[in-house]
């Protein structure tokens, strides 16, 4: 018996036993009503999905969870939350996916093209960038808005929980704070329901929070760049993560760090927040891929997207982005594994559920209605000219970054990953689809939620 089916029967006899509705035990257990409708029609099941229901049983109807797990011993040897790394947080892949694609240089440039149609107001832009990463995309947005606004003070929130992402992104702070001083830059590991407010939700997070506010010396990028340095054992310290039951990362200490230049802080008083004080009141909103694909719709709306519309002042602009699929690297990855569909919620569904937790508030937001033209974009494998040539036999390392690029994109896990190293199947079908299509594309998905002016 495979661990689906073995997952589905102990669903079922719990809902007997319990007299409940599958809908009604998928929505309780983890937050998916269709839960057992998408296992029924052949859906994947992850061992974090597993380790949820079984808890549930556990809780409600009395049958041990080790005698659950037992039922279902393939998915557990194969992957466990704590030893199965996350394939979004795996270094190596990640890097390599954003140095060998222009993904983030083009969403920097449509977010600073979106932000010229808000308002911004005294005493500063207001910019919140959600899951930063390697601060790639941070760092463009910043130098194009330093380009129409070379004279506004920015306050900029970057919320990023991966330690090493941190400090990627403070390597490319020196400059934006020498070519633009009046910036306070705020960079934490807080949930999204809690950055906006630099506040955990929880009396104990919030009496637990670190909070470290540093004062740059100096006139020089190079100067800046010592004292950021200096900054590596508190972030060693505290930016600590650790793996949620849900399989998801989470702080083990929530922090907030707060930069700017100390020869600018008469100027800057005003925007810096106080411990307890930080406003949530953005111009403008980014959250570039913030949530996995498989996610249940609800916890991408309400854990992530909706607290972020919460938080735009008015006039200000959620712009969010995710991968939409329908490209050469979905392609790639179904000549592995043909049933993979992991982009199940488009642009329109995300709105709706924002809609929906927004209630009677909703009527104070604009979700912009894009047609395709204006939603979706492509972004590319980078590669020479003459580097994929029907007569010429294409290099390793141009192959080995192409399925890279895809298997990051499809959110592959790293077991399956490494099982299907085991032949070359995945180098040929990489090398074909590259043939075929001349080069390697992606198709990104772009949704806009805006807030109404006080005045409408």
């Amino acid at each position: 018996m495979d661990d689906t089916q073995a997952l589905l029967e102990q669903i079922e006899h719990s809902c007997r036993r319990l007299k409940m509705a599958q809908s009604t035990f998928g929505r309780l257990a983890v937050n998916d009503g269709k839960l057992v409708q998408r296992l029924q029609q052949g859906g994947r099941v992850t061992v974090q999905t597993v380790e949820r229901v079984h808890r549930f049983i556990e809780e409600q109807d009395g049958t041990s969870a080790s005698a659950l797990r037992s039922g279902i011993k393939g998915l557990r040897a194969e992957m466990r939350p704590e030893h199965n790394f996350r394939f979004y947080d795996n270094r190596q892949k990640y890097l390599a996916f954003v140095n060998t694609t222009n993904e983030k240089q083009i969403i920097a440039d449509r977010a600073v093209h979106e932000f010229s149609d808000t308002q911004p107001v005294p005493p500063a832009i207001r910019l919140f960038d959600g899951g930063a990463g390697d601060g790639t995309a941070l760092a463009r947005m910043l130098r194009g808005l330093h380009r129409r606004h070379p004279w506004v003070p920015f306050y900029v929130v970057a919320k990023e929980i991966s330690m090493e992402n941190i400090r990627l992104t403070l390597e490319k702070m020196p400059d934006r704070l020498r070519e633009h001083p009046g910036t306070v830059l705020v960079l934490t590991n807080l949930k999204y329901g809690e950055a906006p407010n630099l506040q955990p939700e929880t009396p104990a997070g919030a009496s637990a929070m670190v909070w470290h506010e540093v004062g740059l010396e100096g006139t020089s990028a190079g100067q800046f760049e010592e004292q950021i340095q200096q900054l590596d054992p508190f972030l060693a310290k505290h930016w600590q993560a650790s793996i949620a039951p849900s399989g998801n990362p989470m702080y083990k200490t929530p922090t907030v760090l707060v930069l700017y230049r100390k020869d600018h802080h008469f100027m800057l008083d005003p925007i810096i927040p106080r411990r307890g004080y930080a406003q949530a009141d953005f111009d403008f909103v980014l959250l570039s891929q913030p949530y996995r694909a498989h996610a249940p719709l609800e916890f991408k709306s309400s854990r992530v997207v909706t607290p972020l519309v919460r938080a735009l002042r008015p006039n200000g602009k959620l712009m969010g982005v995710h991968s939409h699929g329908n490209d050469p690297g979905l392609e790639i990855i179904r000549a592995i594994w043909p049933d993979e569909d992991p982009f199940d919620t488009g642009r329109e569904d995300i709105m709706q559920a924002v809609r929906d937790e927004l209630g009677t508030a909703a009527r104070d937001y604009h979700f912009h209605s894009l047609s395709d033209e204006e939603a979706l974009f492509r972004y590319h494998i980078r590669t020479l000219p003459t580097e994929i040539d029907a007569h010429t036999p294409i290099g390793s390392s141009t192959l080995f970054a192409a399925w890279n690029a895809a298997s990051y994109v499809a959110q592959i896990e790293d077991g399956r990953f490494a099982k299907a190293l085991s032949n070359d199947q995945y180098l040929e079908a990489t090398r074909e689809a590259l043939q075929r299509h001349q080069g390697l594309w992606f198709n990104d998905e772009i949704y806009l939620i805006s807030r109404r002016s006080r005045l409408n």
